[in-house]
């Protein structure tokens, strides 16, 4: 699969949904999938394959399907399934199997948009024009992202699979005392083998990951919630508030108090 691929061709979107349970993806012809996984993972199991756990996307490709999707029978998961078809119909779009980011926000926010956008009924025909297109390129961002940091993370294997596990229960569970250690030993990896993949797989250290993810996740809270900074940081594994302040203003550029401040003006606007 190649970015000339993609600037050759339009993604129209047909449809978007979200899933908990496993299910089996067998589209018609011409209609591809994507998988984005938002919480937890899944197994995935491409017709005549063994399957492949997936913490973060997988696309779909119908000449290639039937699909199962394999939900744990003990953790909920949460996925969103995009389905779109590419134009013209007679070009080439070859992307099938496992995708990677590091830019899981920036896709969750998409998605919600997505999800949240709703067709404008007996709408004027420019209106309705004016909504497919902004489909066509929050899709189109979704796709870039997946394949640009996909490119930049080349794992398989059985490494790949532990580390997509170390991903999703770094997801999980982030607001615990999480260690390189526990979670090396956790993958069946040494500390230096796991230190290696993990920075080629996310691009940073575990403890950079894990970082930013505990600020993205306070931010998320500051949006959702009425709970105090105080409150969040130890929410989100943060014992020493002031800590918890330092880093949030180096991730986010403001300090917990700013940024709750900035979201509430922005609100009123």
């Amino acid at each position: 699969m190649s970015f000339q691929q993609l600037a050759d061709l339009i993604p129209e979107l047909i449809g978007i949904e979200t899933g908990h349970r496993s299910r089996t993806i067998d589209e018609p012809a011409g209609t591809y999938v994507l998988l984005s996984v938002r919480r937890g993972h899944v197994r995935i199991r491409p017709a005549g394959a063994e399957p492949l756990v997936c913490a973060q996307g997988y696309a779909c490709h119908p000449g290639r399907g039937p699909y199962r999707i394999e939900a744990p029978k003990t953790k909920e998961a949460d996925y969103v399934l995009l389905y779109y078809r590419m134009l013209p119909a007679d070009g080439s779009w070859s992307l099938e199997g496992p995708l990677q980011t590091v830019s899981e926000t920036k896709i969750r926010y998409m998605l919600d948009e997505l999800l949240s956008m709703k067709a404008p009924v007996g709408a004027a025909v420019e209106r309705e024009a004016a909504f497919r297109y902004k489909q066509r390129m929050m899709l189109e961002r979704v796709l870039y992202i997946y394949l640009y940091e996909t490119g930049l993370k080349p794992a398989d294997g059985p490494s790949a699979d532990a580390l997509a596990e170390t991903l999703s229960y770094l997801n999980e569970h982030y607001m615990l005392k999480l260690t390189l250690p526990m979670l090396a030993k956790r993958a069946g990896m040494s500390e230096g083998h796991f230190t290696v993949l993990f920075k080629r797989l996310t691009g940073t250290t575990m403890t950079g990951y894990l970082r930013a993810l505990r600020i993205e996740k306070a931010k998320r809270m500051f949006e959702e919630t009425r709970l105090s900074a105080k409150e969040i940081a130890q929410r989100v594994g943060f014992a020493d508030y002031f800590h918890f302040s330092r880093v949030f203003k180096q991730e986010a550029g403001l300090s917990p108090l700013g940024y709750k401040q900035e979201r509430e003006r922005n609100l009123k606007i």
